[in-house]
């Protein structure tokens, strides 16, 4: 791959809390890190890239408040907008003036769906100026952008240890038969029932809730306890750290493939229920997606979570979530798709 030192913008309005700022982050980071491009993250909300990453100000990632009205800057030589944000006008027009146009992506979500692949890559012409942008789709398949992943995560996770992590937040020793499950989700009228579910529960349940301000209330086998919000680096510490993770949105839902752990997914809602369509086709295409399916539905808003069945097949899901955290990995990542697609139209 030819890796041509590169000066790329990323703007970023922040929709969901974390999720739009942590895509964009770890994108930001691993195109400085890895390949050495000189990069400006653009973003008109500060306060969720500070618990995200306490450090950025100290990293290779130049972070600009994205204010109104523009400032006028000089244009970068590749334009990402994260999930169709739309880029100051001022912006647009200097980057129409180059001698040569910058390359321009729209970075969409992710999704499984079956026209992903079809659209990825994709053009589209400014109605007024001389510019092309690409659409750029996250996705699990080869004709797809892949998925954000760095290049010494494993190593990190095969260095990871978890007593040590148990012992830094105060958690006591996994006792025996324990279930150490994670939770990071948006509000859900579910999960009373499955805390009354997992307090009935035949064998320990700890459950771990990063950033949570709930008072925890711990009964009958459920031990609660809350956790700092943890920076990405250590939010993927906490995966590994537990048997069972519950999370949200796409960040999270990312790492919690990495992790190889079984896991459950919160898909953001959308007006319609237009989201389910996103979540049964992930379902279609993991290898242990039919007997995530109940269990997930149920917690997408389908009715109370099975938590009886769902714990009794956990054993079984083990081996099929590391056999597709192995697949995903054999592909190459987000970054390094991205950064070929671009240097091949900077030559």
């Amino acid at each position: 791959m030819i890796n041509k030192p590169t000066h790329c913008d990323i703007f970023c309005t922040v929709v969901d809390n974390y999720g739009d700022a942590g895509v964009c982050w770890r994108l930001a980071r691993q195109l400085a890190d890895e390949y050495g491009w000189r990069l400006r993250l653009w973003i008109d909300d500060m306060a969720p890239l500070r618990q995200l990453a306490p450090d950025y100000a100290a990293g290779p990632v130049e972070v600009r408040a994205w204010t109104a009205p523009w400032l006028a800057t000089d244009c970068a030589d590749v334009v990402i907008e994260a999930f169709a944000c739309e880029l100051p006008a001022a912006y647009v027009e200097t980057m129409a003036q180059r001698p040569r146009p910058p390359v321009w992506l729209n970075l969409e979500y992710l999704s499984a769906e079956n026209w992903v692949a079809g659209c990825h890559a994709m053009s589209s012409p400014h109605t007024r100026l001389p510019l092309l942008k690409h659409f750029f789709f996250p996705g699990f398949t080869a004709n797809s952008g892949g998925l954000l992943r760095e290049q010494d995560y494993e190593a990190r996770r095969q260095a990871f240890d978890a007593k040590a992590f148990r012992a830094e937040f105060g958690l006591p020793a996994a006792a025996q038969d324990e279930l150490t499950i994670s939770l990071f989700s948006y509000p859900n009228p579910a999960l009373p029932e499955l805390m009354r579910a997992w307090a009935a529960s035949p064998r320990p349940v700890r459950l771990l809730r990063p950033g949570s301000s709930e008072t925890p209330r711990s009964s009958g086998n459920l031990s609660v306890h809350n956790l700092p919000f943890l920076p990405q680096v250590r939010y993927d510490e906490l995966l590994w750290a537990c048997d069972l993770n519950f999370v949200r949105g796409e960040d999270s839902f990312v790492r919690a493939q990495w992790a190889g752990k079984p896991f459950v997914w919160q898909i953001y809602p959308q007006a319609g229920d237009a989201h389910q369509a996103k979540l049964d086709a992930f379902l279609a295409i993991h290898p242990a997606g039919p007997g995530l399916k109940a269990f997930w539905q149920a917690w997408n808003g389908g009715g109370t979570p099975p938590w009886e069945d769902f714990a009794a097949s956990l054993p079984g899901l083990a081996a099929p979530m590391q056999q597709w955290a192995n697949e995903l990995a054999a592909g190459p990542d987000l970054a390094s798709r991205l950064v070929q697609f671009c240097i091949e139209r900077l030559k």
